[in-house]
């Protein structure tokens, strides 16, 4: 399938935006389009401010390595969340490189844990801030929208998508694609012939709430699904609607003859797969088995595979967004990245 114009052009950014200078050549090569797609890609990129054309190369706005200013970016993200290390990883790489330094702070499983934590940040002179909102309800994140979204330095937010009209409307993000997440767990598992499928995954933070209106979305546009399923991978992941916690996952699967199963995060893959293996369910001669994450999917006794959302790459390009408004950069740009299957030995045709 052809991938779409708004896409591609999302990719371009987010490599541009994290090596500061790419051949036009490269990138192409990259995206396995024509270097005439990517000139006119970069074009359009280039009318709207986004990149810099050279003689058959493509530079960042603001380049890699040149200093903005002194001082410190706040990078504020939840205790215990494994997935946001890789993304911290590849902000500070930028953040550094252009002179300034990373200052992290780690919000506690406490609800409005940030609020304090970044008036703090700011007060001991922050130029800037990263955040990625812990928002285990719809309630919890509502009620950050107006604080957030007047904190008075240029602000991105990682791995989060603000509600259209919000109060967050205009402030920066990036985050992973994670519809196209599950779209290619749920391919591959078509692909190989699976017709019953289920969902396992919390319902108490932003990421595990898209996947779930995802999946609904995605097998119910796949008539190939025979019958399908989302279940809370934890008892503690919810309460959502509709959501009931997986009381014994392998009956669960063996009642409804359940061959594949995608499951988030990383964890909770491991422990379900444990107990499938466990209770008799064979992975993969029984059930098939997608993580999504791809933080430590690959090292169970079955490596898994997974969904590996572009973590250092949505680092980066946060950053990269960050450093253009610390460098005087106006408009507010949504930046969504692609994930990627990783396949490994937990699946297979039915």
């Amino acid at each position: 399938m052809r991938e779409p114009s708004d896409v591609r052009r999302q990719r371009i950014l987010g490599v541009v935006g994290s090596r500061g200078t790419v051949r036009v050549g490269e990138l192409a090569a990259e995206l396995e389009v024509s270097v005439v797609t990517v000139r006119r890609d970069v074009e359009e990129l280039a009318q709207a401010g986004l990149v810099r054309r050279g003689h058959g190369v493509v530079r960042s706005v603001v380049a890699v390595g040149e200093p903005v200013v002194g001082g410190a970016v706040a990078v504020v993200v939840p205790e215990r969340h494994t997935y946001l290390a890789e993304v911290v990883h590849g902000a500070r790489a930028v953040v550094e490189a252009a002179g300034l330094r990373v200052a992290l702070h780690i919000a506690p499983q406490v609800t409005g844990a940030e609020r304090p934590i970044v008036e703090r940040a700011l007060a001991d002179g922050a130029r800037g801030l990263l955040i990625a909102p812990r928002w285990r309800s719809a309630a919890a994140e509502e009620a950050d929208h107006g604080w957030l979204a007047g904190a008075g330095v240029p602000t991105v937010l990682v791995e989060r998508r603000p509600p259209r009209g919000s109060a967050l409307h205009a402030v920066d993000s990036v985050c992973s694609d994670h519809w196209f997440g599950v779209h290619l767990a749920v391919e591959h598992l078509v692909s190989l012939g699976h017709r019953r499928i289920l969902l396992a995954a919390r319902d108490d933070s932003p990421t595990a709430r898209a996947l779930r209106a995802a999946f609904e979305e995605v097998v119910a546009a796949r008539p190939e699904v025979d019958d399908w399923a989302a279940v809370l991978s934890a008892p503690d992941a919810g309460p959502g609607p509709g959501a009931e916690p997986v009381a014994d996952f392998a009956d669960q699967v063996r009642e409804r003859g359940i061959t594949g199963v995608v499951l988030h995060g990383d964890v909770e893959a491991l422990m379900l797969v444990q107990h499938l293996v466990e209770h008799g369910v064979r992975v993969p001669a029984d059930c098939s088995v997608v993580a999504y994450d791809d933080v430590v999917a690959g090292l169970g006794g079955t490596p898994l595979t997974a969904v590996a959302p572009p973590k250092a790459e949505v680092g980066r390009v946060a950053a990269d967004l960050l450093l253009r408004k610390l460098a005087g950069g106006t408009g507010t740009r949504r930046v969504e990245l692609l994930p990627e299957l990783k396949v490994r030995g937990s699946t297979a045709i039915v």
